[in-house]
């Protein structure tokens, strides 16, 4: 036990010295923060400076389309007022007129033209072209004026008061959605989903990149030859054990660190957001019990475990980084699966996928949290995920200690699967 303790020290402090890891765990919270302030923010912003320029309008139609586009258009978020021209024409003048429009927008002085001719009445076709084409919100904003003005002229022609249509169709229901457990009513159900996503996505980034942490550490000390001066004084259980627990202190650190920084990013979020002009939308995270706590950190050391040992055993078998990127490749798809599997299961977390899913020990470590953050999960099927999850990472480590044992001080080309099975059964 006490040379086990020194090689989770080693390799604790030997990770949390480093200044990548300092910048990490101070910059981590700051940049997660930042993305709940800066996009809305930067969408408010753009919002309220957005303005399309100098507009022409061709209108074949002979209607007056036009002049009803651009009264839209005035009256919309996209502002253009005397900016739009309307200019009143016939089919066989069209071309000309836009042989000069687009002369116009090459010399800049305008910034686009819309063309309304016979196929905008008959088939609900019209033609825009500018240099914002690629601006989706500007391009939108003409769109959304063309519909509303087409569909004025259809109300109007069949004798229907378009203002009387306007006021009974602006039905705008704001509906909450909260949720419900054993223990009552708490928390938005969107913000459930959201926190639960969130945990998932958090599981996923830590177990992988702690695990190929560890694999790059295994291959660096037998290349380097370390490992064989530690293996003099120390085995290779007790090295296996002692880097996996040590690291995966690492990454405990630094995830109680950025959920520290990001929950007090949290508290402040309306103060500053308010401060910058941006609209605050009230958010009620769901409660936290001990319970729930307690299963969350369950899934995350025994996936940690499970994977951790697997990438240690990457890295005792391969020669260099090249060979234990391909071989830990398996192992990564196996994570990646849960991730791709992670958005069905939030929009349908009662499904047969979802219920599968999360039985997979291989994906409930990702899955069930997410599971237990959007519905009730019976708890059958959370006994059942866990011994699952815990029995394969019983095996994991059984298999992955026999491989890195023997893995750890061989040289030459990477063992195949049969001799990966001969060290597995060898005592």
């Amino acid at each position: 036990m006490a040379k086990l303790w020194v090689v989770i020290k080693r390799e604790y402090l030997e990770r949390v010295r480093t200044k990548w890891f300092i910048i990490a765990t101070i910059f981590g919270p700051l940049f997660f923060g930042s993305l709940m302030i800066v996009p809305n923010y930067i969408s408010a912003r753009t919002l309220r400076d957005s303005k399309i320029g100098n507009l022409r309008i061709l209108d074949a139609t002979g209607t007056g389309l036009g002049a009803r586009v651009a009264a839209k258009m005035a009256v919309s978020q996209q502002a253009l007022g005397s900016a739009t021209h309307v200019i009143t024409l016939t089919d066989a003048a069209l071309s000309e007129a836009e042989s000069s429009a687009t002369l116009a927008v090459m010399q800049k002085r305008d910034q686009g033209y819309l063309v309304l001719d016979s196929t905008t009445l008959t088939r609900l076709r019209a033609r825009y072209a500018g240099s914002n084409a690629s601006a989706l919100g500007e391009t939108q904003a003409v769109e959304n004026a063309v519909r509303q003005a087409l569909l004025q002229s259809r109300l109007e022609q069949a004798g229907i008061d378009p203002r009387r249509v306007d006021s009974l169709s602006n039905v705008r229901v704001n509906m909450s959605v909260e949720k419900i457990d054993e223990k009552g009513r708490g928390g938005s159900g969107m913000a459930s989903a959201l926190f639960g996503f969130a945990i998932a996505f958090l599981l996923y980034f830590s177990i992988i990149f702690y695990g190929q942490n560890i694999m790059s550490g295994v291959l660096d000390e037998k290349t380097s030859r370390v490992s064989e001066v530690v293996l003099s004084s120390v085995g290779p259980d007790t090295l296996l054990a002692g880097k996996v627990l040590g690291v995966g202190a690492v990454g405990l650190t630094q995830q109680i660190a950025w959920i520290g920084s990001t929950a007090l990013v949290w508290k402040f979020r309306a103060a500053v957001m308010t401060k910058l002009g941006v609209p605050v939308v009230s958010i009620t995270l769901p409660p936290i019990g001990i319970g729930m706590l307690l299963l969350l950190v369950a899934y995350f050391v025994l996936g940690y475990l499970l994977y951790a040992s697997l990438f240690a055993a990457v890295g005792a078998i391969s020669g260099d980084q090249q060979e234990a990127r391909q071989a830990a490749a398996p192992i990564t798809m196996m994570l990646v699966a849960a991730m791709v599997f992670a958005q069905p299961v939030m929009f349908a977390p009662t499904s047969t996928l979802a219920k599968v899913v999360s039985l997979i020990p291989v994906t409930a470590p990702v899955i069930m949290p997410l599971r237990m953050s959007a519905t009730q999960v019976p708890a059958l099927e959370i006994a059942l995920s866990l011994a699952g999850v815990a029995l394969a990472c019983a095996a994991a480590i059984w298999a992955s200690a026999r491989i890195y044992r023997v893995g750890l001080l061989m040289t030459g080309k990477r063992p195949s699967l049969q001799e990966l099975a001969r060290w597995i059964r060898y005592n």
